[in-house]
């Protein structure tokens, strides 16, 4: 068998011992003789899963009391609904930072809904830097103040929150969840797609602090009420049982393979360093992102000609490292290096790529 490296953005790659336990139960899990995907959600045996998924996360994130976790479905894009339908009743505004595709699409869906204001943009420089704030620019009044805390197109980074006071932070952590520690008490909610970080796609995990459940609007769809989920275990409806399995699994190997989130930290500070520092010292290949908003999961770069980048994403798929094509919107290539990502993927990548150089520059 011969695994490639992927740097797919998502769906991304899973940790193998992580695939290797989930193939070792797929048709008998601990003795009940079926498997995860044919089981009732109903069943005790899936009730352990889920409590222990939810628990695990808990652990994991350092998760207050006080916050609800919901296993949902429908994608981050979802959420860009659920959040105004259920968070924006109050004054009825929001505020948002546009750092990307993901940001522009929360920001829009949320227009339609009530008055949401753009705080700052870095669309000017297609979106390669984090804009700075200015605190006199927020609505005194928002609801909720809205950012995509990493951006996985365009490969930027949130090193330091926005100081929002008492408005609700709410953050889109799709592509930066369990690569780090973060306080999950300087927000009010924090939403994610699993694909990428936490395992398959079809899973959606929202984070939400319990005051800010139980204002939905009253027409609101019950399905896009946080309360319906909360007041239920997120099983009102078939969660997606075997994405949360998987999920559950991920978060094993993240706690007892890895020793927890500060060492995962130094893993993924390794493994972006490894290729920041060629970006930095290469005469054929540059990084797009400045330097101080660089993000450890996605590192986009370019050669600055359309035909060499096709070659090098021609030639690196032969070699075995797949899915570096940028994404469709910005072009030249992007290396997504989530927690699964190995050093040794990162390592060769860098050699290829120095071989290319002496080959092409």
């Amino acid at each position: 068998m011969a695994r490639v490296y992927n740097f797919s953005a998502g769906p991304s790659m899973l940790p193998e011992r992580v695939l290797a336990k989930a193939a070792s139960e797929m048709l008998d899990y601990e003795g009940s003789g079926q498997s995860v995907m044919e089981m009732s959600h109903r069943s005790k045996e899936y009730e352990a899963i889920i409590n222990g998924c939810e628990a695990l996360l808990r652990e994991v994130m350092s998760i207050p009391d006080n916050y609800k976790v919901l296993f949902l479905q429908g994608g981050a894009s979802s959420q860009f609904a659920m959040i105004p339908l259920n968070l924006l009743n109050g004054s009825g505004k929001a505020d948002f930072v546009i750092t990307g595709q993901w940001a522009t699409k929360a920001y829009q869906e949320a227009s339609r809904y009530g008055e949401c204001h753009v705080v700052a943009s870095s669309r000017d420089q297609t979106f390669s830097y984090i804009p700075k704030l200015d605190k006199s620019t927020f609505t005194p009044d928002a609801d909720y103040f809205h950012i995509c805390l990493n951006n996985t197109i365009y490969g930027t980074v949130y090193h330091e929150l926005p100081d929002t006071g008492k408005i609700p932070l709410v953050a889109d952590i799709s592509s930066c969840a369990l690569s780090q520690p973060v306080d999950v008490s300087k927000f009010g909610m924090l939403y994610a797609g699993a694909q990428k970080n936490m395992g398959p796609a079809g899973l959606t995990v929202v984070i939400i602090r319990e005051d800010l459940l139980g204002h939905a609007r009253e027409n609101t769809p019950t399905m896009f009420n946080y309360v319906t989920h909360s007041e239920n275990g997120s099983m009102y409806n078939t969660p997606p049982t075997y994405a949360i399995y998987i999920c559950k699994l991920v978060l094993e190997w993240l706690k007892n393979d890895i020793g927890g989130l500060k060492s995962m930290q130094a893993i993924n500070e390794k493994k972006a360093k490894l290729l920041y520092e060629f970006l930095d010292g290469s005469k054929l290949f540059r990084g797009t992102v400045v330097p101080e908003d660089r993000s450890l999961m996605n590192i986009p770069f370019v050669t600055g000609n359309d035909e060499l980048d096709k070659k090098f994403v021609t030639e690196a798929k032969a070699a075995g490292f797949v899915n570096l094509k940028g994404h469709r919107s910005v072009g030249g290539m992007r290396a997504s290096i989530y927690n699964a990502m190995p050093v040794e993927g990162v390592e060769k990548l860098v050699a290829f790529m120095e071989k290319f150089e002496r080959e092409n520059a």
